[in-house]
């Protein structure tokens, strides 16, 4: 027998880690993120008027808290996390508003909803329930249910009727509230149900009738207001929030610009990127036809089975590039613990491009997918295309910047953003761009399709936020001016109103890009930082605005704990 050799793995290099200064704030915010998920916990039904006047008491416990700082002796870690948590706190007192504000929206739609508010309540309280009243309630709230469901299914609404129909966003939304009162009162029903016999004696069939109603009922929202069909495509429905919340969301991500000025810097983008376009479509011998010159780079790619090799080799390209060139630093673990999945085909409907993190989920055929789905999944996770955003998705973008968001400042979590979490893996795209990482014209191309897109971004999703756009508007805006396929940019789409999405998020790419490029002019750009050394500094004060970061890096730049946003980058 042979003698059994182990083979020793060479040990990882040790390198001494870098620790956090400590922040006078991180008590605070730590306090203050656990009180708030516990109250969130104990009154999870938005609507619930318990609800909001328990967060709100929390809001004016915790501005009265801050308050009592000295902001001025901080250090600046510091007030930099006085002002994350003021800013905050100012939020929070927005999103309670526009909370009631859409449930009073809602509110005509569900009669019943009082009642398992109230029912509710009083189980927390650990009151004593009274079986034969409760089964009163829920008979008559399967009425109510019924009832409503009856006058949202009228053949032929008066012409009153018609006018006060609530719209199909509305709708959408309180087909999902009435799912989450539903579960609600599930729960209300397991907590008596057999350890209450009596209970169960009177309350077994009513509330099995008010489940079955609500259920009919949300159903009955979906069908009449959202126009969903179990036979057919569902809609895309979107709930586009106006001009207000916009710019009370832009002032929490401390965005000192108006949503028309940030459609025309998308507009400037846009146009650059056109012009390179035709550049690296001349070069192909297609003269203008830009489109010409993207389908041919479409086509370009591999066979089903070989996508998961493609990634991995793309991978450690873009690793190399960075590293070689003392861009930022890349610990070997973050390299080694990254890891692929096959996406599902249902989720390829919202998704049709493969997503990254320590976890890279890749969009591309299954043998389930009808011939045209599968022509599209290809032709959209093409080699240049993908060549173009894996660096986006594992390193230098979201993997290494999770990797490190996990080991630095992580009190700083409950202000992440996705202006610094999008707009630093969009920033590299801008950055090796500059560097040359592009080999060839296709390379431009693939390279250019997703900087467009992330133009694109900007001007559909604003645009829908302010009710100047329709889904199907920015569905043909991807496929006429972008070059999308007809499926992934209905799939894009899709995603951005229906996905859970902030309505800043598909905005957030290219403008925290654009943020992170102009901090990389003033600091490396000036010479008072290196590209390496600039790099890791962003990454280690965490995943927060970019103008807070700004602040962070800059200490000569003085901070008022009252001033707006005033960056402009």
């Amino acid at each position: 027998m042979l003698p059994i050799l182990l083979i020793l793995a060479a040990p990882l290099p040790v390198q001494a880690p870098a620790f956090d200064p400590p922040s006078p704030l991180r008590p605070a915010i730590e306090r203050y993120t656990q009180d708030r998920a516990a109250l969130r916990r104990l009154h999870g039904l938005q609507g619930s008027p318990a609800r909001r006047v328990r967060l709100g008491e929390l809001q004016e416990r915790w501005r009265a808290q801050l308050a009592a700082y000295d902001f001025e002796h901080l250090s600046r870690d510091g007030q930099v996390d006085w002002l994350l948590l003021g800013d905050l706190l100012a939020y929070q007192d927005r999103a309670l508003e526009l909370e009631e504000q859409r449930w009073e929206e809602m509110r005509g739609l569900m009669p019943f909803a009082e009642t398992i508010f109230q029912l509710e309540a009083e189980r927390r309280a650990m009151g004593e329930v009274e079986p034969e009243s409760a089964a009163q309630l829920l008979q008559e709230l399967a009425e109510q249910a019924r009832a409503a469901s009856e006058d949202l299914s009228l053949e032929e609404p008066s012409k009153e009727q018609a006018s006060q129909r609530p719209s199909a966003a509305v709708g959408r939304r309180a087909a999902s509230a009435v799912g989450s009162l539903r579960r609600e009162l599930g729960e209300w029903h397991r907590f008596h149900d057999g350890y209450h016999p009596m209970y169960t004696w009177w309350c077994a069939e009513p509330f099995a009738e008010a489940n079955q109603a609500l259920e009919e009922y949300a159903a009955e929202l979906r069908l009449q207001l959202v126009g969903e069909d179990e036979e057919g495509e569902e809609p895309i429905v979107g709930d586009p929030i106006g001009r207000e919340a916009l710019l009370a969301e832009l002032r929490r991500e401390r965005i000192a610009y108006e949503p028309a000025q940030l459609v025309e810097l998308a507009q400037d983008e846009l146009a650059w990127c056109t012009e390179r376009l035709l550049e690296a479509t001349d070069e192909l011998g297609f003269g203008t036809d830009w489109r010409a010159a993207l389908e041919q780079v479409k086509d370009q790619h591999l066979p089903p089975g070989q996508q998961p090799q493609l990634v991995r080799t793309l991978a450690e390209e873009a690793t190399d590039f960075v590293t070689s060139r003392e861009l930022v630093t890349v610990p070997a673990l973050c390299q080694e613990i990254w890891r692929m999945q096959m996406m599902s085909p249902e989720r390829q409907r919202y998704t049709p491009y493969f997503t990254g993190g320590e976890v890279v989920s890749i969009s591309f055929p299954t043998g389930e997918m009808t011939h045209a789905e599968k022509r599209m999944s290809l032709r959209s996770n093409n080699v240049p295309f993908s060549r173009a955003t894996v660096h986006h998705e594992l390193i230098p973008g979201h993997h290494l910047q999770g990797y490190m968001s996990d080991r630095h400042r992580r009190w700083r979590a409950p202000f992440r953003t996705p202006f610094l979490v999008e707009g630093w893996a969009l920033y590299w795209e801008f950055r090796l761009w500059d560097l040359g990482f592009p080999r060839d014209a296709a390379d431009e191309i693939g390279m250019l399709f997703w900087r467009m897109h992330r133009c694109a971004r900007v001007v559909l999703s604003l645009g829908f936020h302010l009710g100047e756009l329709e889904p199907q508007e920015m569905i043909d805006f991807l496929v006429e001016h972008v070059g999308h396929e007809q499926s992934a940019a209905s799939a894009e789409v899709r995603r951005w109103v229906q996905g859970g999405y902030g309505p800043l998020y598909q905005c957030a790419y290219l403008i925290g890009g654009l943020q992170l490029k102009s901090l990389h002019a003033e600091l490396v750009g000036s010479g008072r930082m290196q590209e390496r050394e600039f790099h890791d500094a962003v990454l280690r004060e965490n995943a927060i605005p970019v103008e807070l970061i700004r602040a962070a890096l800059m200490p000569e730049l003085d901070l008022d704990p009252e001033a707006a946003p005033g960056w402009r980058f």
